[in-house]
């Protein structure tokens, strides 16, 4: 049954009982509290839930913590002295009905006693709502950092998409391409190229679900991919791995790999009459894993530059978003007439 209390009336009952226990503890160790004291303290504790009760649901009726500050702050003040009025009549009605008459306050006029309870009742609802109102300021607050990290989170969701979805159709067309050119060539070696194809479809479908894959599924996409590349190029195209056997369980964004090797592709080995060669190596260096992909030719200002060069834009947004500013992605001429696409990527045991 206590767990169906909630979080405002456990704070309710709380606060009203240290209010009793406080007065009891001045009034018995600073003073001689007569018979009627007691009941008068409990009835007006009970008052005072009841009011502070009432006070709550004007302030939600009247949508006061949804106004500017300012308003807030007037809200507050004009609830708590109109219902600290309140408060004020309505005990020393109860006093009234329960013969309690303090010789202290006998002295006293009817309404200069009325003031006094309105002025000790304005405190104890001032104090009440200054709780309530900096207990919805922090809910408020905890409340919108957590919708702007779920936010983040969707907005990051949606990029990764929106990245993917660029990626796959832009492979697509190209190993197509590359499948078509064999058709009437060598049909044999087309129908397995279209089988290469499938594999590496149904490799990247499964890689849509995933923010990483391991580094060994991403290469099997790869060797297929040069596959069908190696059938249009044919000699044109050398092809060189140097793979840290204990990198392959690393975990790298799927496509990536791939992305940067169709890149090298596109911008480096079909611009050369005599092709090509094509490196791909993966390494370990100072607590982190780096892959790199090298390809013959030179930038010339043209992958950074150019506005369909989406795989070298693809490839930092999508670290940016994975890692959070602890991975790298640099491309940059190398010695020997090369081009070096060179990502750098936190272990996975420091994400």
């Amino acid at each position: 049954m206590l767990k169906n209390i909630s979080r405002y009336w456990w704070c309710q009952i709380t606060g009203w009982s240290i209010n009793i226990a406080v007065s009891v503890f001045f009034v018995t160790t600073f003073g001689e509290p007569d018979n009627f004291f007691f009941l008068s303290l409990f009835l007006t504790c009970l008052l005072g839930v009841l009011i502070s009760h009432v006070m709550r649901h004007n302030i939600h009726s009247l949508k006061v913590l949804e106004k500017p500050l300012k308003t807030q702050i007037f809200y507050l003040i004009g609830l708590t002295i109109l219902f600290s009025v309140f408060f004020g009549v309505l005990t020393e009605a109860i006093d009234y009905l329960i013969g309690y008459n303090p010789d202290k306050l006998q002295k006293y006029t009817k309404l200069q006693r009325l003031f006094f309870s309105s002025f000790n009742g304005m405190w104890l609802l001032l104090v009440w709502n200054m709780i309530y109102y900096i207990y919805h300021y922090v809910e408020r607050n905890r409340t919108q950092e957590l919708d702007t990290l779920r936010l983040e989170a969707v907005v990051k969701s949606l990029e990764l998409k929106t990245i993917k979805s660029h990626i796959n159709p832009h492979f697509i067309f190209n190993a197509l391409n590359s499948i078509r050119a064999l058709v009437d060539e060598n049909p044999e070696r087309a129908r397995t190229a279209i089988t290469e194809l499938s594999n590496i479809l149904r490799s990247s479908m499964h890689a849509e679900k995933m923010e990483t894959v391991p580094l060994k599924q991403e290469l099997d996409i790869v060797k297929d991919y040069l596959a069908l590349e190696h059938m249009r190029f044919e000699e044109r195209l050398q092809i060189e791995m140097d793979i840290d056997e204990d990198t392959l369980n690393q975990p790298i964004p799927p496509m990536m790999l791939q992305t940067l090797v169709e890149n090298a592709i596109k911008h480096g080995i079909s611009k050369h009459v005599n092709g090509g060669t094509i490196k791909i190596i993966s390494d370990f260096r100072e607590d982190h894993h780096e892959l790199i992909v090298q390809n013959s030719g030179s930038l010339n200002g043209y992958v950074l530059h150019n506005k369909e060069g989406f795989g070298i834009k693809s490839t930092q947004d999508r670290l940016n978003l994975l890692y959070q500013g602890k991975a790298n992605f640099q491309i940059r001429d190398v010695d020997g007439g090369m081009v070096e696409s060179k990502i750098i990527m936190p272990l996975a045991s420091i994400l």
